[in-house]
């Protein structure tokens, strides 16, 4: 701070000497003004990023935390919550032939006391049944091959056990089958496997046996994947994604390609062009594949894509918090009403929107964008080298700008859906099973896991018995999933 003598003797020094100094003090200022604009911009973008959570952005809810609660993007309804009227609800109901009846008679008159053991009952009673299961037990079955004499030469012919029955004491197919389900898509440790499956028959396998069967039914279901992912490149409409996983101690990816009644899963070292090239589904595809904005999808395929509108929901109420810009949550409101006139004409049974609906949806959504765009100009080139950055708002709008078709697919083709939550959901189990274990132990454990996992995911979305499955696949005789088109 200058002192009013050291401002007299500058003075006195003339002109020159004051032009001096407020030239040092205006560099002085303007050098602080552009550190004070730098940690303002720090500032701002580190509260954003502590304003990130799963409601406005692409962060999954497990990364919230436990202060934060859950918040939804769902708009509440105006109907009561609970169960509707007209739902068939789940009521246990009786049946007609139960497996035991157990008469309950009186023992005496609950008038005089007299006793009534012998006489008839004479009116019908009323009935109640208890659902119960039966108490578990294994059950051992011996194999014996007998020896017969053949009466014209005398040999003595030997039969030959069943292929199946290889040792003198071996676990049945059923049994490994619910060891496997309980591994594979229970998720359970193999002690866990092992501690419920005693505690159920008294007896259990050990790890390496339940280990064997895994790997065992890996080996069975090679042709069924191959079938399956041949399935899902054929369909028309397809959902693809991927999500980091651990696996022998290193981030890996896994690679998802479903549809309503598929599931495809691969794990890769890789996530974008190289592990998608490497699984060859993606590649070859030519229906319209349903995605995120990863860049990566798009070097691919020959049909056509569509963007998840879950994400953008999300990306949208996420500059509404930070900028306070209302075309942000104007275009929210348009996307949600869009897709409430796409369900309403479905329900109605009608295959396409009005042209002038979605003429007026185009019109309106690209005044929306250059109303952004005009609030969220470029920056300007700071003179360092590569381009300065664009921030969120200004990415989102001229993403919306350049992909907008892919945006608005879902309401021009309605085999197209709004959001890719399907691929969400076929790999949500695998975060849980990252949760339960933390890894996949190895590269080859990855493949057992992904294989399984996409086959068991197939059956459940087709309606088919799991356990009854997977004791046919541990026999060696795997149920085929319907891969006809989807």
């Amino acid at each position: 701070m200058v002192t009013r003598s050291q401002a007299q003797a500058i003075y006195e020094q003339g002109p020159d000497a004051v032009y001096a100094v407020l030239v040092a003090m205006d560099a002085r200022i303007q050098a602080l003004e552009a550190q004070v604009a730098a940690l303002q911009a720090q500032v701002a973008d580190l509260t954003a990023r502590l304003g990130k959570d799963s409601h406005n952005s692409s962060k999954p809810p497990s990364s919230d935390g436990l202060r934060r609660p859950p918040r939804s993007q769902r708009e509440p309804g105006q109907r009561p919550t609970g169960g509707q009227k007209g739902h068939p609800g789940h009521t246990l109901c009786q049946v007609e032939q139960p497996d035991s009846v157990v008469v309950h008679r009186p023992a005496v008159c609950g008038r005089c006391g007299h006793g009534l053991e012998g006489l008839p009952v004479t009116e019908r009673a009323e009935r109640r049944q208890v659902f119960e299961l039966p108490q578990p037990r294994l059950e051992v079955t011996e194999h014996r091959v007998g020896a017969v004499v053949c009466p014209v030469c005398g040999r003595s012919n030997q039969a030959e056990f069943p292929a199946a029955v290889r040792q003198p004491a071996q676990w049945g197919p059923r049994l490994l089958g619910l060891g496997v389900y309980l591994v594979q898509y229970q998720l359970l440790p193999l002690a866990r496997c092992r501690q419920v499956l005693l505690d159920l028959c008294g007896q259990a396998p050990s790890e390496a046996t339940l280990l064997h069967a895994v790997a065992d039914c890996h080996t069975a279901l090679a042709p069924v994947e191959a079938a399956l992912q041949q399935a899902v490149g054929r369909a028309a409409v397809a959902h693809f994604d991927e999500t980091g996983v651990r696996v022998a101690g290193r981030l890996e990816w896994l690679h998802v390609a479903s549809t309503a009644s598929l599931t495809h899963l691969a794990h890769h070292r890789r996530r974008g062009r190289v592990a998608l090239t490497d699984i060859g589904l993606l590649p070859a595809f030519g229906g319209v594949a349903v995605h995120d904005a990863y860049p990566s999808y798009r070097d691919f395929g020959s049909g056509e894509h569509a963007l998840c509108n879950a994400h953008l929901l999300r990306e949208l109420q996420g500059c509404w918090e930070r900028e306070h810009q209302t075309w942000a949550q104007r275009l929210r409101a348009l996307l949600r009403g869009v897709l409430h006139a796409k369900q309403l004409a479905q329900a109605a049974g009608e295959t396409a929107l009005p042209p002038e609906f979605l003429a007026r949806l185009r019109a309106n959504g690209r005044r929306l964008v250059a109303r952004g765009l005009a609030q969220n100009p470029r920056p300007q080139p700071t003179g360092k080298g590569g381009a300065p950055k664009l921030g969120p708002a200004r990415s989102l709008l001229e993403r919306l700008q350049r992909y907008e078709a892919e945006h608005l697919r879902f309401a021009f083709d309605f085999r197209v859906p709004f959001d890719n939550n399907q691929a969400e959901r076929d790999f949500r189990m695998a975060k849980v099973q990252q949760k339960v274990s933390g890894c996949l132990r190895t590269s080859a454990g990855a493949d057992q896991f992904c294989r399984l996992r996409g086959y068991l995911s197939t059956l459940r979305k087709q309606g088919v018995d799991l356990l009854d499955a997977l004791r046919r696949v541990v026999a060696g005789s795997p149920v085929w999933p319907c891969l006809g088109p989807t």
